[in-house]
């Protein structure tokens, strides 16, 4: 497909540029408060598995800080939520670093979201076709239900999106994200301030 394999990547580049410029003022103002924040840390850097599995930093801005328990292990991520790190989480202003991994070639405006590294050996032949595309900053799962989803139900919606590709199916995405953000759609599952982590797929159980 001429747009799955070219354009998109033109697009791409041409509206992350863009959108950059244009949200500049933000992204520095953020930039300024989270480092006054986060003790001079207003960044999240963290290794991802991006198209055909290849791994790259991706950048976010950190709405959480690094406090430990007693025990030196991390506090829920509830507890170490900043206060301006809620706000710019509620409005997905988090989201913003990532057009410049958009612009390196990294990720995608559109496309299934980049996880963990240690869910890689986790993930069944379905699953992992989601890494067929460039990860993107938001996606088909994220506009129908994002944090709140299963996981075998995002899984789902990721694969869609890779077989169904196409310039209008990302205006759509796109034109609905605005929407949820505008909601605070979605940001947290049913049971946890962000999402719950994939440890697997259940076996399958033999019937009689």
């Amino acid at each position: 497909m001429i747009y799955k394999e070219k354009f998109k990547r033109v697009l791409d580049f041409t509206a992350a540029s863009i959108g950059l410029i244009v949200i500049s003022p933000v992204f520095i103002l953020i930039y300024i408060l989270l480092a006054i924040a986060n003790s001079g840390h207003p960044f999240f850097v963290q290794k991802r598995p991006g198209k055909n599995r290849e791994i790259f930093s991706i950048l976010k801005f950190k709405t959480m800080n690094d406090k430990k328990a007693p025990d030196g292990t991390l506090l829920p991520d509830a507890e170490r939520l900043t206060s301006i790190g809620k706000i710019v989480r509620k409005t997905s202003l988090d989201e913003i670093p990532q057009l410049i991994n958009v612009l390196k070639g990294n990720m995608s405006l559109i496309g299934p979201r980049p996880l963990l590294i240690s869910y890689l050996p986790l993930y069944n032949d379905f699953q992992n076709r989601r890494h067929e595309v460039r990860p993107g900053i938001t996606g088909w799962a994220q506009v129908n239900g994002r944090n709140s989803l299963s996981w075998p139900k995002k899984f789902e919606l990721d694969v869609w999106y890779v077989d169904n590709v196409s310039f209008l199916l990302d205006l759509k995405i796109l034109w609905l994200t605005v929407l949820k953000v505008l909601k605070s759609d979605g940001i947290s599952s049913n049971t946890s301030a962000t999402m719950e982590a994939f440890t697997g797929n259940e076996p399958l159980r033999n019937t009689p």
